[in-house]
């Protein structure tokens, strides 16, 4: 099992940056991989970005070029730094966390973009 907390969250004005922090209850290595989703209002909840276990990285094609999916040093966190956000990126991210067989969340962090 794995417990996931998000942080970084937040309101931020378009054009603007953000960065999520999420911390694994163990070592993000012993996982397939890890990932970023959001939910809009409304929405389904969509893959923002992927990180595996040998660190290659996946984006959705929304957020390609602004987003970018990383390992910390220590051995239990993923980030997502987003820059040049917009007003569509206004959603709750979850953190993600891959195993064999299940798929573990965090909670949530909303992001607002606002104009």
């Amino acid at each position: 099992q794995v417990q996931l907390v998000e942080s970084g969250g937040g309101l931020v004005q378009a054009g603007g940056s953000l960065r999520l922090s999420c911390a694994a209850s163990r070592s993000i290595l012993s996982l397939n991989a890890m990932g970023w989703y959001r939910q809009a209002p409304g929405k389904q909840r969509e893959m923002v970005a992927l990180i595996t276990s040998t660190g290659t990285t996946l984006y959705a094609d929304s957020v390609k070029g602004r987003f970018t999916i990383s390992r910390g040093n220590a051995e239990n966190t993923v980030y997502l730094q987003m820059n040049s956000l917009k007003l569509e990126d206004t959603a709750v991210y979850f953190c993600d966390a891959k195993t064999n067989n299940l798929d573990y969340w965090g909670k949530g962090t909303l992001v607002t973009v606002s104009s």
